[in-house]
């Protein structure tokens, strides 16, 4: 208990040092193709362990979804020399903690430690990727385990499949179509030779990020990634060719319906480029200028002022291959989806016919470097940042250069953009209802 409290205070102080301008890093590659990211800050004893795997829901066949969530869950089960279940119990006990997280693209997992237990955290990844017990009992335990996510966080959850059933209907081809987590009667069907193939493929050291950020020393924190990850052989390098998605040319109008809500909901989808693109930055800013806060567009039109809805979000949902950007409105009393898709395309029209204002555009610009600041204001976030930067965009230095695009960002940008992505013959307008109301 007391080193947990220590390690508690030590992220807090990290947190209130505030965000150094230049985040210094240092990354070179090992032999077997693992890139090493380092960055020192001994500010507090506190060091975070990360590693970020190229992989994620996208990388399936068809009729074996959501692979990569389950292993998200999978590599904790044990290693050949971390016994069954025992992961978090060594983790907790040395004053640490962990986690990991799966999107489309992407699989990461991290531990926070006491810096003088950056060593244990070393060692704790090379294992996983390496020693790794991959046998019937655990993956019959973690299906169990995923099932219950998903009939938790999806199923029996209001709004829970909101997002799958936009996607299924902005992607026809492309694997962005399907869930993350995949469906439960592919992982039932899945045998254990097609698991530990999926292993073998994609968590190898050539198709991921080590970032070891905090307290330490770059010469000996070398050495030790060298001892415990410089003998891991590497894998087969990993082509992908996902079909393309023709473009959406006149609007798709669908439905969907949950058992758990009550209240409908409008949602308004566009298909968008990759985040790596310049247009995905400028679409974050049109996401607050919707939308973030009180005094945002949308909010302050269709719930403040024509109390037309309960709720209204725009959200820039970022990927690697193509994005979502999502508008969705709960009505108010007899609102109809007719007339709430009709109030935001006024909104929207109004950004892709004239410049915002001036001092508009300066909130926009002042949240983005809130927002940048704020995603690298502890030793946690810049591990995180390091790593999706380099993996996902190429370009660790993102770290330091991110804010310089959105500063980069014109009205005319938002003019643009709004014209390019976001007109009414390209979206798909889902009404997500209640189940009752399909007997109707």
């Amino acid at each position: 208990m007391i080193n947990k409290l220590k390690l508690f205070a030590c992220t807090l102080l990290v947190g209130a040092t505030g965000f150094a301008q230049e985040v210094a890093f240092t990354e070179y590659d090992l032999d077997n193709g693992l890139h090493v990211i380092l960055h020192q800050d001994n500010t507090a004893p506190v060091v975070t362990t990360a590693v970020m795997y190229h992989v994620g829901g996208k990388d399936r066949e068809d009729g074996r979804t959501g692979f990569a969530h389950f292993f998200e869950h999978l590599l904790f089960e044990g290693t050949e020399n971390i016994g069954n279940g025992k992961w978090f119990e060594i983790v907790s006990s040395h004053g640490g903690s962990n986690n990991a997280n799966t999107t489309q693209d992407r699989t990461y997992y991290y531990e926070i430690f006491p810096s003088n237990n950056l060593e244990l955290g070393l060692w704790m990844e090379s294992e996983r990727m390496l020693h790794p017990v991959i046998k019937q009992k655990g993956v019959d335990t973690q299906n169990e385990v995923v099932k219950e996510e998903r009939r938790l966080r999806y199923d029996n959850s209001p709004y829970g499949n909101l997002l799958q059933s936009m996607s299924a209907n902005l992607f026809e081809k492309h694997p962005y179509k399907d869930p993350n987590v995949g469906y439960m009667e592919d992982l039932d069907a899945a045998q254990l030779d097609e698991f530990k193939a999926y292993f073998d493929k994609y968590y190898v050291p050539n198709n991921a990020v080590l970032v070891v950020a905090g307290d330490l020393e770059i010469k000996d924190t070398k050495e030790m990634v060298q001892n415990y990850f410089g003998d891991i052989p590497a894998g087969e390098a990993i082509t992908r060719s996902f079909p393309e998605e023709a473009p959406i040319t006149e609007q798709v109008n669908a439905k969907a319906y949950d058992s758990n809500i009550q209240i409908p909901a409008t949602v308004i989808g566009y298909r968008t480029p990759s985040f790596t693109a310049k247009d995905s930055y400028v679409l974050n800013m049109i996401s607050d200028y919707l939308s973030d806060g009180n005094s945002s567009k949308l909010y302050k039109k269709l719930v403040d002022d024509q109390k037309q809805a309960l709720q209204v979000g725009a959200f820039n949902l970022e990927q690697e291959d193509y994005g979502m950007y999502l508008i969705f409105a709960l009505p108010l009393g007899e609102t109809s989806s007719e007339i709430l898709t009709t109030e935001i395309e006024e909104e929207i029209a109004k950004l892709r016919n004239d410049l915002i204002s001036e001092k508009d555009f300066q909130k926009l610009q002042n949240k983005a470097e809130n927002s940048y600041v704020n995603s690298n204001s502890s030793v946690a976030g810049i591990a995180n940042s390091l790593a999706r930067n380099y993996l996902l965009y190429g370009d660790t230095n993102l770290i330091n250069d991110e804010i310089k695009i959105y500063r980069n960002i014109t009205r005319e940008d938002i003019k643009r953009v709004a014209n390019e992505y976001l007109k009414p013959n390209q979206r798909v307008v889902l009404e997500y209802l209640p189940e009752s109301s399909q007997a109707e």
